[in-house]
């Protein structure tokens, strides 16, 4: 396949633009034009995010013409098995995590709000929007068909009462001899999405650890308590940790399958 500069554009703008021409806008532009320095007449890759890979070419005046919409250059089935990884907002480094785990492989990212987490945003919708632009960025530098959802964000109760199956949730310990190891875990759950498929999550606390309401309530529900190492992680080193075993284990899977 040819080695193009890849942007990322939203499904919506890219169906619903006339004559093949797209705008781009002012970000965008810059991007292609000052920091990938395309020049006019070039071709560069246009992703939804949802598969999908065209060619275009950049035009003047900030357009570029997209070839063939209704017959893209490269398409890509979703995965059955869909990764989640929620983790409890950390003070510091959750800019990084987004993007390590969208360059892994993670399809679903869901923010908590616990006990024991030292910052709690009060304005999450301009922070979202910011951490959406970081995963868009992500996806152009790893060259992923599908983008990862970040959803908004929730406490960390009502997130896993949320969720019917409570089967395919595990929560991230350490020094936790009783619990499985997250890939046993995972082998365990895997007929439960072999016909079906669905979403595995693993959940990642903050870097105080689980207070007793919450690990009382876990137990309550019958949550699966998993162990990612024989040491205390940082909250970004544990979620890349979960990532790159979840992606790692459906890899294997495929081979398997």
């Amino acid at each position: 396949m040819d080695d193009l500069t890849r942007l990322f554009i939203q499904n919506e703008r890219i169906i619903n633009n006339k004559n093949n021409n797209l705008k781009l806008t002012n970000n965008e532009a810059r991007y292609i034009n000052k920091v990938m320095r395309i020049k006019i007449g070039k071709e560069i890759f246009i992703t939804n995010g949802q598969g999908s890979l065209w060619k275009a070419i950049n035009l003047e005046d900030n357009f570029i013409k997209i070839n063939n919409i209704n017959n893209p250059y490269l398409f890509q089935e979703k995965e059955k098995i869909l990764l989640g990884i929620a983790v409890v907002i950390p003070k510091n480094g959750f800019e990084d995590i987004l993007k390590m785990c969208t360059e892994i492989g993670i399809d679903f990212i869901q923010p908590l709000n616990s006990d024991r987490q030292v910052k709690k945003y009060t304005n999450f919708s301009n922070k979202l929007i910011r951490w959406e632009s970081i995963i868009n960025e992500a996806v152009e530098q790893c060259e992923r068909l599908w983008r990862p959802y970040i959803l908004s964000d929730i406490n960390l109760f009502d997130w896993i009462n949320s969720i019917e199956n409570k089967d395919i949730i595990s929560v991230s310990v350490t020094r936790d001899d009783s619990s499985d190891n997250l890939n046993h875990w995972l082998k365990k759950k895997q007929s439960l999405l072999d016909k079906k498929g669905g979403v595995l999550w693993n959940v990642i606390g903050p870097e105080g650890g689980w207070s007793k309401v919450e690990i009382e309530f876990f137990i309550k529900n019958k949550i699966d308590f998993v162990k990612l190492s024989e040491t205390i992680l940082r909250t970004s080193t544990a979620t890349v940790n979960a990532t790159s075993i979840l992606s790692q284990w459906r890899n294997d899977l495929k081979l398997i399958i």
